[in-house]
């Protein structure tokens, strides 16, 4: 196509789910370009930075972005005591170190990565025009680019439910190595949490849309709270907030004329619609995608399928859990009631009321 540039795979987003698949798809021979809106990785940092410990099974350079160790965790209902799960092993991470390293990968395996590039149409035979005048006709488009998917808007798969949050950085008082979840009846579609990170702490908290307004001043609380337990300094060091999607699955897999979609990651819905936790299924979905957008470049179309077949596996039925908890405690607000002490401990993990078969 004349002034059209033909790349085997155009990945939109270069975050965690982004920069793995470029790498992926890239290891695997595709010609590979890769864009994101931000000017640089990682950059600003809209996340809690913890992960769980398998994620060190799929990122091999975790280490070079490791702040500290997370051994339990505690979570608190209203003003209860703290319910402890032991062997609640984990890593906080410099996000941005870690997108940064990841991006550096895809680099490494052949990519061509652009920043502060942005999408500006996708046509419905699958031309995109980029900010940059750059008009491309990949193979296959893997939309990574977060919550609020372009990529996903063009195939009619965007994300249709999301909580709001806030986050603030605080000094940490005493050493702290685990991560504090806070429920209550106040917190409408979400919950707050303290996640440490060595000599700091990230301190957020995250609504429905329709309770955002409240954010900062319920965020604010909780900071004075523990400040006041000489558990946190009383100074603000940093603050940033963003979307998350709880609305479950995306369609994975699309078509724009002859070009394949696939999304992955926020795009693709996979964040957990109760706790939030992302960056394991955007790591894993993320090789997938690019592995799966490599072979159908190379003539096999079924590893479209094939890969929304394996996402699916791999993180539908947590998914599915969660959502139903998360609808049960939304009719509750949406009925103008209270939920009680047993329905928040329903909605969380932490406790064995989460697990019950029955209610899923």
């Amino acid at each position: 196509m004349r002034g059209v540039a033909q790349p085997d795979v155009l990945v939109v987003g270069l975050g965690p789910a982004g920069a793995t698949a470029a790498a992926s798809a890239a290891r695997a021979g595709a010609k590979v370009i890769a864009i994101d809106r931000k000017k640089q990785a990682g950059v600003p940092i809209q996340c809690a930075e913890f992960v769980p410990r398998m994620i060190g099974m799929e990122v091999d350079d975790l280490g070079a972005s490791r702040l500290q160790s997370v051994v339990a965790m505690a979570t608190y209902v209203d003003e209860g005591a703290a319910h402890v799960t032991r062997d609640f092993a984990g890593v906080m991470i410099n996000r941005a170190e870690f997108d940064r390293s990841l991006v550096d990968g895809a680099m490494a395996a052949g990519a061509h990565c652009r920043f502060g590039v942005l999408v500006r149409e996708i046509t419905t035979d699958g031309v995109v025009l980029l900010s940059d005048g750059s008009r491309l006709k990949p193979c296959v488009i893997i939309g990574a680019d977060g919550p609020r998917s372009v990529v996903g808007h063009a195939i009619g798969a965007s994300n249709t439910q999301i909580a709001e949050t806030r986050q603030i950085r605080v000094r940490l008082k005493q050493p702290h190595h685990a991560t504090d979840i806070f429920l209550s009846a106040g917190i409408p579609g979400g919950y707050a949490w303290l996640f440490p990170r060595g000599e700091e702490a990230n301190l957020g908290l995250g609504v429905a849309p329709v309770w955002r307004h409240r954010l900062k001043h319920l965020l604010d609380d909780l900071h004075q709270r523990l400040s006041s337990e000489s558990r946190v300094g009383s100074e603000l060091l940093g603050c940033t907030g963003g979307a998350i999607p709880v609305g479950g699955l995306r369609q994975l897999v699309g078509k724009l004329g002859e070009t394949l979609v696939l999304l992955a990651g926020d795009a693709a819905g996979l964040t957990n619609p109760i706790t939030g936790a992302g960056i394991t299924s955007a790591v894993i979905s993320g090789k997938e995608a690019g592995a799966a957008a490599a072979r159908i470049v190379a003539g096999e179309p079924d590893a479209a399928e094939d890969y929304a077949e394996e996402v699916i596996d791999l993180f539908g039925p947590a998914i599915e859990r969660a959502l139903v908890r998360r609808r049960a405690l939304m009719d509750i607000y949406d009925a103008g009631q209270v939920p009680a002490e047993s329905d928040l401990k329903r909605n969380w993990i932490a406790f064995d009321e989460y697990w019950v078969p029955e209610h899923v």
